[in-house]
């Protein structure tokens, strides 16, 4: 029978188990058992208490009492280690002689148990039949985390950082990591975001602090200072650390950490390492300790620390911190700023915390506080940073003491930081442009500064002024003969070609030097990468934006920049979407937002996914903060794209007027950027909205103007969607067998770049007009039939629906049923199925009738019908309950 020792894992969050605490469990079963350990119990298998309510004899009557009336084919018996020894006996001679086909399933803290560490006492003489097993419950990982965290705190409140900290703080024992999340909750109803701030706040759960002070309490005094020792140490550390800390001799202290092991104050958590399973009890011993005690503890620690090579000096200037050092503690938090003791400041969460705390506590003189701001600022743009970091770095660009280069390159990681990360663009433009005032002297830390205001991915200046910035750049990289310097600029000059479409950079791309011999020119290459990645794929290069991805993320993994994991994560979903990959897209894009609220990609992803559903609710909810045209915290494409959802939603909902001045408004801000191959996604529908509001004048400049802005550029994606512009256009002009061509001319177009989403869109347009230019019916029905296959097949069920209701109003035998089928009696009927769905999905009485060209009426008829015949009593219960084959042979209706 093997032991573990291992951390417990809860398996029912609702019903988390005690804190701090491991569960082990013993399952033992005889031969032929009917039931696995865990399985559900039923009337014929009770589950059976180990202690009940009853004291002492009692309670163990009354346990004999239940096995003998039911032979149970399993029995659970949870905490055995609170039953008593009348019940330990009844389970004692239960297992010792067990009935046939029997199973048992008792669980236990093994911390809990009596010093022989028997589970049931004393030894049990099993019979040679019954298999005895003993496993160890996991603790929760970082998935199991993020999981708890949604369920009590929404999965939109709680960034990655949030969640890396509470795993760390709880280490992924339930009881502790619920009531943390408890104490969160309580504490910020109502609150868009928890920040690691937050969690550090809520301090030590009630439940664990009494459990480890008690155990602490219980030792005899002299043993009570290697706990103290470890609490202070922070982190599992060998007998001999422990025993310098504590102040004890070799023999006492080894006494005293058997003891405090045996009491379960502490554990081995490693061979030949002791410490605390979960990190927040160590807080809870460290505060309850006297002042005086505490600081001398502290001493002890940093005089074993610094006698290490190399010395931990993050490590080592806690603990000065600890004991009231204060220059101590700079001096080695200045150590931690050379980059001593090993770790990066990108990285190293205790090297950060120590920075932060040294900046906003001062700092000590001019100089010092420069060093040290400059280690952090340099870390900021490449690692994840939280609010903290910022906040430190707004203090000390607004300490005019320091001197003038070192402030300016604190402010440009400071803008780049809000920029890049916080997607705070104006604030973070603003930083940047002063920065390069400051930096005269700098002239690498200015090239990079002016490459910065040359990315024309960020909105706040025109394609005029970012090319302005380029030019700076250039010129101040070949004055400064640095290699960095010039790699920068050659970066953002290949971004900004590769984004408007100029093909020379495709050619500055492969030239860029991926082996630079130093980080910060290798970050810049990879930076590159993962804009021209993002760029290539709106353009319509999806597949060459997947290589320059890939290449990109690798090498940032290389240089020490994991935050541009978030930029390809976002260029992938969108890239996903537009290809049809939308199996589980949804959940991708909700797992990114969840990790980070800034992720606009994921948000506006799943606003095109609902749009296509009929979900307009959810589809307008989940466009990104801000509204039209701008979307606060968007890159231009991502906005754009954004725009031409809102402005379909308005179309959806009839609402003309003000899908057209959405259009006009989106159409003037592109233009003040002046990339029009970002205008891919808005323009079919803002064409669309002009001219169903009878602006047909105002449609066609338009037309002409995105048409102009793409002479000479290479952007198959804006390419094809000029194609169906001028389809809109023809159509609306009344010329059907011209709107025709064009509209055939773009799905083929779309069908190129392996868009079947907006292939599919443009073949309903070309079975419109098919029709109406008295084309051959097989050809116009085939030009429907194929649109709602496609759509079907990819979940688009409102577009498919419309698609459905399309060829019926021209074809009305396409969706008839055969004569002499059977009615459909209790079954849905193909329209009662498509009404439901939509219903189902959020859509009113109207907007279904405008979707299907039916009357309101007939859509609350089909309505009544099919809440009926699929029984039930709201229309939101509609959702998911439709058949997934349309019973009437008009086509599938896509699942909910």
């Amino acid at each position: 029978m093997g032991a573990t020792t291992r951390p417990e894992a809860a398996t029912a969050p609702k019903a988390p188990t005690a804190p701090g605490a491991r569960k082990d469990a013993e399952a033992a079963t005889a031969p032929a058992a009917a039931t696995a350990a865990g399985a559900p119990t039923t009337p014929t298998a009770p589950t059976t208490p180990a202690a009940a309510t009853a004291p002492g004899a009692a309670a163990a009557r009354d346990l004999e009492a239940a096995l003998a009336s039911v032979r149970p084919g399993l029995l659970v018996a949870e905490d055995v280690q609170h039953a008593d020894e009348h019940c330990l006996t009844v389970l004692r001679n239960l297992l010792r002689e067990p009935p046939e086909r029997f199973a048992a399933v008792l669980t236990y803290r093994p911390e809990d148990l009596s010093g022989s560490g028997l589970l049931l006492g004393r030894a049990v003489d099993y019979p040679a039949r019954l298999s005895v097993t003993r496993c160890a419950l996991e603790p929760l990982d970082e998935r199991g985390v993020r999981a708890l965290a949604d369920e009590f705190l929404g999965v939109e409140r709680c960034s990655v950082e949030l969640v890396a900290r509470l795993l760390r703080r709880s280490a992924g024992v339930p009881q502790v990591l619920v009531d943390l999340l408890c104490a969160l909750r309580d504490a910020g109803p109502g609150r868009d975001r928890f920040t690691v701030r937050d969690v550090d706040a809520a301090g030590v759960p009630v439940r664990l602090a009494e459990s480890v002070l008690g155990r602490t309490a219980a030792l005899p005094e002299p043993h009570r200072p290697v706990v103290w020792a470890a609490a202070v140490l922070g982190r599992p550390s060998d007998a001999r650390d422990l025993s310098a800390v504590a102040g004890l001799p070799e023999e006492a202290a080894r006494e005293a950490l058997v003891a405090a092991l045996a009491a379960s104050a502490l554990q081995e958590t490693d061979e030949g390492r002791y410490g605390f399973a979960v990190p927040l009890a160590a807080s809870a011993v460290h505060r309850h300790l006297p002042g005086p005690v505490r600081e001398q503890l502290h001493r002890r620690a940093a005089a074993v620390l610094t006698a290490r090579e190399p010395v931990p000096w993050a490590r080592v200037a806690r603990h000065w911190r600890g004991c009231g050092r204060t220059e101590e503690w700079l001096r080695a938090t200045e150590r931690v700023a050379d980059g001593e003791g090993g770790g990066t400041v990108t990285d190293d969460e205790t090297a950060v915390a120590l920075l932060e705390q040294a900046l906003d506590e001062g700092g000590g003189p001019p100089r010092r506080r420069a060093r040290l701001a400059l280690a952090l600022a340099r870390g900021a743009t490449l690692g994840l940073r939280t609010e903290e970091t910022v906040r430190a770095l707004r203090r000390i660009v607004a300490d005019t003491s320091l001197p003038l280069p070192d402030r300016g390159e604190i402010r440009l990681e400071l803008g780049l930081l809000l920029h890049n990360q916080k997607r705070r663009f104006t604030e973070g433009r603003d930083q940047v442009g002063c920065a390069v005032g400051e930096l005269s002297e700098r002239p690498v830390q200015a090239t990079q500064a002016m490459a910065a205001l040359a990315n024309p991915f960020f909105p706040g200046a025109s394609l005029a002024e970012n090319r302005h910035w380029l030019r700076r750049a250039e010129r101040t990289a070949a004055a400064a003969g640095d290699d960095t310097a010039r790699t920068a600029a050659a970066a953002i000059r290949a971004t900004l070609l590769v984004a408007t479409g100029d093909p020379e950079g495709w050619e500055l791309v492969e030239r860029l030097p991926r082996d630079s011999p130093g980080p910060a020119g290798r970050q810049q290459v990879a930076r590159a990468l993962c804009n021209t990645a993002s760029a290539a794929v709106h353009l319509g290069h999806h597949r060459r934006g997947a290589e320059l991805l890939g290449e990109g993320l690798e090498l940032a993994a290389r240089s020490d920049a994991p935050f541009l994991e978030r930029v390809g994560r976002g260029t992938a979903l969108f890239r996903d979407w537009l290809t049809g990959s939308w199996a589980g897209l949804a959940e991708r894009c909700t797992a990114v937002l969840a990790e980070d609220g800034t992720a606009n990609e994921a948000r506006v992803v799943l606003a095109l996914l609902a749009l296509a559903r009929g979900e307009w609710h959810t589809a307008g909810d989940r466009l990104p903060p801000g509204g039209p045209p701008s979307f606060d915290g968007c890159e231009v494409p991502v906005a754009t794209t954004a725009a031409g959802v809102h402005i379909r939603l308005l179309l959806a909902r009839e609402d003309t007027g003000a899908a057209a001045s959405a259009a006009a408004s989106a159409w003037t801000w592109l233009g003040g950027k002046g990339v029009w191959a970002w205008g891919a996604e808005p323009a079919p529908w803002a064409v669309e909205a002009l001219v169903r509001a009878g602006r047909r004048t105002e449609a066609g400049r338009l037309v002409a103007e995105f048409a102009d802005g793409l002479d000479g550029c290479d952007a198959p994606a804006a390419r094809a969607a000029l194609l169906h512009c001028r389809a809109v256009l023809a159509e609306a002009d009344g010329e059907p067998a011209r709107a025709l061509g064009h509209f055939r001319a773009a799905g083929a177009a779309y069908g190129l770049l392996a868009y079947p989403y907006a292939r599919a869109l443009t073949s309903e347009g070309a079975g419109r007009c098919a029709f109406a230019a008295g084309a051959p019916v097989e050809e116009a029905v085939a030009e429907l039939t194929g649109c709602v296959e496609r759509l079907s097949r990819l979940g688009a069920s409102w577009d498919a629906a419309r698609a459905r209701a399309t060829l019926r109003a021209h074809h009305p035998g396409a969706g008839r049923r055969p004569r002499g089928r059977p009615a459909y009696a209790e079954r849905l009927s193909p329209r009662e199925a498509e009404v439901a769905e939509l219903a189902g999905r959020g859509l009113t009485n109207r907007e279904i009738a405008s979707t299907l060209h039916l009357s309101p009426r007939t859509v609350e008829h089909h309505v009544s019908r099919a809440m009926r015949k699929l029984g039930v009593g709201l229309r939101q219960e509609l959702a998911g309950r439709v058949p997934r084959d349309d019973p009437g042979g008009a086509g599938p209706v896509p699942p909910g």
